[in-house]
């Protein structure tokens, strides 16, 4: 796939062509020099709860706060193109864009508008820079860039692009069950250039064959009464889609392969259950592994709820585990 120029669609006609679309208009945005730091749903609800937030008064407002707006507010060749891409709606007698663009690693990517409630929804937050810095630290640690990459629940494809960046002769496969996630990220891809970036649908790695030298990924690791795909790690503690990578890890990982691993977990009287579990999965695979709370106390808003009526705070950690050469 040439992502330099177009994005290949996996259907035809009027698909590609709103595909097409939404890589000009996020060439628009880049060109012009639109930036915005997504922020956690909590912080951004505040920050548009405020008076005079109800509405947009900026580019930036629209792609980046999602708030609806009056056609004036975009120039006009920036609608046409929202437009075109089938990715304008309304809201009352307002408009609103369907998606959001955010900045990561001078780049920009695509990935569903505020609020994310819709089961296909593409996340992109802080976690998504959390993990993508992880990942990108990893490859520039290494002795040898990595020739063969697996970015697993990939997303917006922010870890697979980072990766690729930085490994630019690597072959970084970007997985996922999600349609709309591998639209946004073949759309990502071609918007920052990684020719090497290949979305692909996949549960997990069953529909990709061969070792690896580098697998990343941040599966969804909330307990998410709703169970949204973007969101529920399933299991008794959101952590079963971890712990399923890491069993998958374990098999396919090459000698001297690498999985970076960026998930989370609610912490009950000072016991990490992802860790200890972690440990029984990884206990027997000759994999070297280290694990470490990237951040201690997340998404505290999550602890009203009774999904996590036993948790004393959500953590977000990071596991990476190692296959000796």
């Amino acid at each position: 796939m040439t992502t330099t120029d177009t994005v290949s669609a996996p259907v035809g006609g009027d698909s590609q062509a709103a595909d097409e679309a939404l890589l000009q208009l996020g060439r628009e945005l880049k060109d012009s020099g639109y930036h915005f730091t997504t922020v956690t749903p909590a912080t951004h609800a505040h920050v548009n709860g405020r008076p005079g937030n109800e509405t947009a008064r900026t580019v930036r407002d629209v792609f980046g706060w999602s708030r609806p707006f009056t056609p004036g507010v975009l120039p006009v060749p920036i609608l046409d193109l929202l437009r075109a891409a089938d990715a304008v709606e309304p809201s009352g007698d307002l408009l609103r864009s369907r998606v959001r663009f955010s900045s990561y690693d001078d780049e920009l990517y695509v990935h569903s508008a505020y609020p994310t409630d819709a089961p296909d929804s593409v996340f992109f937050g802080p976690d998504t820079y959390r993990m993508a810095d992880a990942a990108a630290a990893h490859v520039t640690g290494l002795d040898h860039p990595p020739a063969r990459v697996a970015d697993v629940g990939t997303g917006s494809g922010a870890g697979a692009i980072s990766v690729a960046k930085r490994a630019p002769g690597a072959e970084v496969f970007a997985v996922d069950i999600n349609d709309t996630a591998l639209r946004y990220a073949r759309i990502n891809a071609a918007l920052a250039g990684a020719d090497g970036v290949k979305p692909l649908r996949s549960n997990l790695l069953d529909d990709v064959d061969g070792p690896f030298d580098l697998i990343i990924s941040n599966p969804p690791f909330m307990i998410d009464p709703a169970g949204r795909t973007y969101r529920d790690g399933g299991g008794e503690h959101g952590n079963e889609l971890s712990l399923t990578i890491i069993d998958v890890a374990a098999q396919r990982l090459a000698p001297g392969g690498s999985l970076v691993l960026f998930s989370g977990c609610g912490i009950i009287d000072g016991h990490d259950p992802l860790r200890e579990a972690a440990a029984r999965r990884l206990e027997g695979t000759g994999l070297t592994w280290a694990y470490r709370e990237v951040d201690p106390d997340v998404y505290d808003e999550e602890l009203d709820g009774p999904a996590y009526a036993r948790a004393e705070r959500i953590a977000v950690v990071l596991l990476t585990a190692t296959r000796p050469r």
